[in-house]
């Protein structure tokens, strides 16, 4: 019986730290909708692909977002 290959993580470039952006800004719905799943929440960092300082900068700007209604809680 054959054991199964290890899988290899593959490791994104952060969108920020690759494209040189400036950090995210809660008005900037658009973008911020990118790192949302289908149910409105949050993606992980091992799903969006961002590096630890903006994932957290991401997180704050969406939570921000939403208090403000610019985003909404739940899926409409």
């Amino acid at each position: 019986m054959q054991t199964p290959a290890p899988q290899t993580a593959s490791s994104k470039a952060c969108h920020f730290c690759a494209n040189n952006l400036p950090d995210p800004d809660f008005k900037d719905v658009n973008l911020l909708k990118r790192f949302i799943s289908a149910g409105m929440k949050i993606l992980p960092q091992r799903r969006s692909g961002l590096c630890a300082t903006h994932q957290r900068k991401i997180a704050r700007a969406i939570k921000y977002a939403r208090t403000v209604a610019l985003m909404p809680y739940m899926p409409e």
